[in-house]
């Protein structure tokens, strides 16, 4: 079983910055992706960001040069650093941790957490 729990939403002007942090903890596999979705009221949830084990990066165009995904490995830890943010980015936002057992992914999912932004 794997659990994920997630911090650092909340409320911020445009133009401000949220760290979003979320621990796992649990049978995570070695090879495995963490990263973080979003979902907007009237929205599909969206990929924001994810970091595989190996450390490569996947970003939505949205967020390019204003959100940086990063990780510990020694922690089963990933933040999500979200700069310069704007009204579009108010949604809520969930971590989400892929982990590959032989040929499987197997997919976890966090409660979410809020991000505002007002204008």
């Amino acid at each position: 079983q794997v659990k994920l729990v997630e911090s650092g939403g909340g409320l911020v002007q445009a133009g401000g910055s949220l760290r979003l942090s979320c621990a796992a903890s649990g049978n995570i596999n070695s090879v495995n992706v963490m990263g973080w979705h979003r979902q907007a009221p009237g929205k599909e949830r969206e990929l924001v960001a994810a970091i595989a084990n190996v450390g490569s990066t996947t970003y939505a165009n949205s967020v390019k040069g204003r959100f940086t995904i990063s990780r510990d490995n020694a922690k089963n830890t990933v933040y999500l650093q979200m700069n310069s943010l704007k009204s579009e980015d108010t949604a809520i936002y969930y971590c989400n941790v892929k982990s590959k057992v032989r040929v499987t992914w197997y997919d976890y999912w966090g409660q979410g957490t809020q991000v505002t932004v007002s204008s």
